[in-house]
């Protein structure tokens, strides 16, 4: 005997909304003036704003996004801005490192 087909037909998948690849400055405030770009065979993903030139490098994994390249950048920029009290005595830290100080593992 032949099994009678189900009416009930599954949800459609809901789709995930794709995340921006452009952000607001950090300094100059330029509403999508940063671009993040991924470079996968370097292990380096560089955020750059196009208005003010400012910009920022950081190791990355494959599972990284532009999101969590910009998201670093901002808690730099924080962690410098909290360490500029002038209560402590500390040597600033440099907000975008260079390539060469990437790989000094």
């Amino acid at each position: 005997m032949a099994r009678r087909k189900n009416a009930k037909k599954p949800a459609p998948q809901k789709r995930l909304p794709k995340l921006g690849k452009a952000f607001t400055c950090p300094f100059c405030h330029h509403p999508e003036s940063v671009e993040c770009t991924i470079e996968k065979k370097l292990k380096i993903g560089k955020a750059s704003c196009y208005v003010c030139s400012e910009s920022y490098c950081v190791k990355i994994n494959f599972l990284t996004e532009a999101i969590d390249i910009y998201s670093e950048w901002l808690d730099a920029c924080e962690a410098a801005n909290s360490n500029s009290s002038p209560r402590r005595k500390q040597i600033p830290q440099p907000v975008s490192p260079r390539y060469s100080d990437i790989f000094d593992d």
